[in-house]
């Protein structure tokens, strides 16, 4: 799984080691942390798009993330993309959890579902936030979402 820093440079280190490493590097600064995850996906043709961004905010001094693209031919409904995109943030949450334990380091999911019914992405708010909740992670859903909503929203192509 490749992963890349937001100016476009790869990571070198499996997304584990990079994770322990950032974090590593932040307390030593004197920084607390907090890391949200979340995933925003997009529909091209016959394709679609997921990105997953590792959101690390350094309390009053601003943050930066960690990117994973991939692309797939596989159809989706409305309801099976905004499940898979939440399905592909807690993969990576559940495997970074023991470190943000060991560390400290507040975590959030984020779930670009609309909590407006008005909205089709809507349908999946009950069972995303029950697969969150179960998996024992904190949760947010638009708007305050930002991590897929905006973060991965941007470097989705």
């Amino acid at each position: 799984m490749l992963w890349r820093k937001f100016n476009g440079d790869y990571l070198n280190l499996p997304i584990k080691q990079a994770v322990e490493s950032a974090i590593q590097r932040e307390v030593e600064k004197g920084y607390h942390l907090k890391v949200c995850i979340g995933t925003d996906s997009q529909v091209k043709g016959h394709e679609t798009e997921f990105a997953t961004v590792i959101v690390f905010l350094r309390e009053g001094h601003g943050g930066f993330m960690f990117i994973h693209n991939e692309k797939t031919k596989q159809p989706f409904s409305i309801k099976e993309r905004m499940l898979t995109e939440v399905a592909k943030s807690i993969e990576i949450a559940y495997e970074l959890c023991d470190l943000f334990t060991r560390y400290d380091v507040d975590m959030e999911v984020h779930a670009d579902i609309n909590t407006n019914p008005q909205f089709k992405s809507n349908e999946a708010l009950r069972e995303a936030t029950g697969y969150i909740l179960g998996m024992g992670f904190a949760f947010k859903a638009k708007p305050e979402a930002f991590a897929s909503s905006s973060c991965a929203n941007k470097v989705v192509n």
